[in-house]
């Protein structure tokens, strides 16, 4: 059975896109995946992460949806909440790739409800569960190949603000990119800084 794995990279972060990857691995490569050493993403240096990207990305049919702070801005705006926002890209990928069976990180809390939410709007055979990435090496696979993507981002953004210091991880609680942040009015932020989170909204 050909099987999708889905999971995003950069959900929390105040910098930067949100990456959401897809990438299908057949059954009988498991083993195959397993011995490469292919786990979730954080449980990876950057290094073997690009290392498994390319790889994995040679080896298998995969895609991408990359959704940038200012996109991500724009529906928050519009009412869509990044639960949402997530659970759209996610269908897409699905509906994409045509996989016979689709499993990707749940992003509800209640990961059965999301689930069927899933199998209605695509049609498709989804099973959606809590850590997904540590269960099911295609998920794992998905994780990689979406970090790599969302690190590769971030490093071209910073090599514009290296002499300033920096922008950090990314995320609000990088002291790094906190200081990046405090260089600015709310209205002089960059494109890449998400305006709508709570670190940024709070310095209007």
């Amino acid at each position: 059975m050909d099987i999708l794995g889905v999971d995003e990279a950069g959900r929390g972060s105040v910098l930067g896109p949100m990456v959401i990857a897809g990438v299908i691995v057949p059954e009988k490569m498991e083993k195959v995946l397993s011995r490469m050493g292919v786990k979730d993403s954080k449980r990876l240096t950057p290094n073997r992460r690009t290392i498994l990207s390319r790889k994995l990305k040679k080896m298998f049919e995969y895609d991408m949806i990359i959704i940038t702070a200012r996109q991500i801005d724009e529906m928050r705006a519009e009412g869509i909440n990044l639960n949402e926002i997530e659970k759209n890209a996610m269908e897409e990928l699905i509906l994409r790739m045509k996989p016979e069976r689709a499993i990707v990180d749940a992003v509800d809390v209640k990961a059965e409800r999301f689930q069927e939410n899933l199998r209605k709007d695509t049609g498709f055979d989804v099973i959606a569960e809590h850590k997904a990435d540590d269960t099911y090496i295609q998920v794992g696979a998905a994780s990689i190949i979406a970090k790599a993507e969302r690190d590769a981002q971030i490093a071209e953004i910073n090599k514009e603000f290296i002499k300033q210091g920096g922008i950090g991880s990314g995320y609000p609680s990088d002291p790094t990119t906190k200081k990046f942040l405090e260089n600015y009015t709310y209205d002089e932020m960059p494109d890449f800084v998400r305006r709508s989170w709570n670190t940024v909204a709070k310095m209007k």
